[in-house]
């Protein structure tokens, strides 16, 4: 740690920590929509619930949209307000880009209140403000995660000062704020005051000459209380009868090794498994390099959160990636939890401080590069919606392969971007009662009315849902839809569409816009055609273990 008195250096600033929270925001400054693989789907929801049935009936023929008390309703009311004064999209965009600066303020703040000065470490820590979590679209959870380190950091200050009454009288209210956003910030909240309470309630009775950790994890639990009012939330929500989703997959080590190694995932592999490297490298630097050590406070928090990783299942209450969303957090808290000693020279801190600068500026120029790419794919894709009237029943089908690549397209909810700016009908739309405000009542859709039935491979892929494009075109209802809107999908025996018109198609050919022509018959194509051989000979043998053998007495019908 730095001696007291001796002046602020560049990067410990208010200055510095305003202009870094500002760069954090660049890469959304372009795409009108941000590219995030989940947030078209949110988008069309938003719609729905702003829209009255005034303004569009047909939107209670396909949807149910009841509002509910659930901890994961950040971005639900804030749109609200933004889109009555900028719109849908551009109130959602607003909205997003607030995520990435909360994460980078969050975290200098922390290492401020911690260390009694940003560390120049603590820089190494900012790329994850675009961490996989945030790339995928979990945007409630995101915005949830950026209050909650700016709500730890304040935590820490109030406790520093002293001040816990006004602590209490605070964080009562803005803790089942926070649950309402997402469950997942409130509990973090939880987990990092927890620990920093117990370091300063040990320290305080060590100080007493009564240091006990068992009577410090006592009183960090009282400390805590005021945190504890959401649980009452939490059980008023799962315990009706309305809820749904399963709490599954524990314990999967192979999954959790690869969300420590893709913290960063994006767009180019090797760029991104790079920089993640040199995270650890750093971390790993905090533990043998005799010029910098670890803060107790933020390691023990860091710990508290790898424990909470390693036995966090996948899917919590139907949401899946659970543990995935935890593994940047706990790297970032363990990097600024890494400060300089004393004997640290101020030309060796200037360095580190130089190079964890350089590696923000070139993690933030690397995702703006990407997101304006991911940005153009919007902008072709999208051209197809000119050509959808208004209130169209839309069946969309999206391109997808079997082998999980490293960089995911952004596209797997784009069509809900229809029902957004036309009121269309999408079959993306997430229906889980319970665990999202919105679900599909469209009943003639069958198998093609919800999320996941917009996703279509070349191929039967193991382990998923998925389905080719050959199945789905040939087997998605005709007398649901009007429209079916393809977007970079694989290749299919034309055979299948005879009685689609094709009216748009994009530049590059991937993509291409069909119109249900009524007056040909729908093709009649066989299973043979559509399900692989394996799984028609399995259905053949138990068809046969089924039939009644001959000689044999029918069983009695009850």
């Amino acid at each position: 740690m730095e001696q007291p008195g001796t002046p602020l250096r560049w990067w410990q600033t208010r200055g510095f920590v305003a202009l870094a929270t500002l760069i954090a925001i660049v890469p959304l400054l372009w795409p009108a929509i941000p590219p995030l693989v989940d947030l078209p789907g949110h988008m069309g929801r938003y719609r729905v619930q702003l829209t009255s049935t005034e303004q569009a009936p047909w939107l209670a023929e396909w949807f149910d949209f009841n509002w509910s008390l659930i901890g994961n309703l950040g971005i639900d009311l804030l749109i609200v307000p933004f889109a009555k004064l900028f719109g849908l999209e551009l109130g959602v965009k607003l909205i997003v880009i607030t995520i990435p600066a909360l994460t980078v303020a969050g975290l200098l703040w922390i290492a401020r209140e911690v260390h009694g000065r940003i560390p120049p470490t603590a820089m190494f820590a900012l790329p994850l403000a675009y961490s996989y979590p945030f790339q995928f679209g979990f945007v409630n959870f995101a915005l949830s995660m950026g209050l909650a380190l700016c709500l730890f950091a304040l935590w820490l200050r109030l406790g520093r000062l002293k001040k816990l009454r006004l602590r209490a009288a605070i964080f009562l209210p803005a803790s089942c704020l926070l649950w309402l956003c997402h469950t997942f910030g409130w509990g973090v909240l939880g987990v990092l005051a927890f620990s920093a309470e117990m370091i300063r309630q040990h320290d305080a009775r060590k100080d007493a000459g009564s240091g006990h950790w068992i009577e410090s994890w006592f009183r960090a639990g009282l400390g805590c209380l005021p945190l504890a009012l959401p649980m009452l939330l939490m059980v008023a929500w799962r315990s009706g009868d309305h809820v749904t989703g399963q709490t599954a997959d524990w314990f999967n080590w192979q999954g959790k090794i690869a969300w420590v190694m893709m913290i960063l995932r994006d767009r180019w592999q090797t760029w991104d498994i790079a920089a993640t490297a040199v995270m650890y490298l750093i971390l790993f630097k905090g533990l043998r390099d005799p010029a910098i050590e670890y803060s107790r406070n933020l390691a023990l928090s860091a710990l508290f959160l790898a424990a909470v990783f390693l036995v966090l299942p996948r899917i919590v209450f139907g949401s899946a990636y659970a543990d995935m969303r935890l593994a940047p957090f706990m790297v970032a808290i363990a990097l600024i939890a890494i400060r300089p000693r004393i004997t640290m020279s101020a030309r060796h801190a200037s360095i580190l401080a130089a190079l964890g600068l350089a590696f923000f500026l070139a993690r933030m120029a690397g995702t703006t590069v990407s997101y304006y790419l991911f940005a153009e794919d919007y902008e072709t894709e999208l051209a197809a919606l000119d050509h959808l009237p208004v209130g169209a029943r839309v069946v969309s089908f999206v391109g997808e392969d079997c082998h999980n690549d490293w960089m995911m397209t952004r596209l797997e909810h784009l069509p809900a971007i229809g029902l957004a700016r036309k009121l269309t009908y999408t079959n993306d739309q997430w229906s889980m009662p319970g665990a999202q405000l919105l679900t599909s009542r469209y009943q003639i859709a069958g198998r093609f009315a919800h999320d996941s039935s917009q996703i279509v491979t070349a191929m039967w892929c193991p382990r998923e849902w998925w389905k080719p494009i050959g199945y789905s075109v040939a087997r998605f209802p005709r007398e649901a839809f009007d429209y079916m809107w393809l977007i970079r999908t694989p290749p299919f025996n034309p055979r299948f569409a005879t009685d689609l018109d094709r009216i748009w198609r994009s530049p590059t050919g991937a993509s291409a816009l069909f119109k249900v022509n009524r007056s040909r018959p729908v093709p009649k194509i066989g299973d043979e055609e559509l399900w692989p051989a394996w799984f028609l000979e399995l259905r053949r043998q138990r068809m046969a273990q089924m039939a009644p053998q001959p000689g044999a007495t029918p069983t009695p019908a009850p």
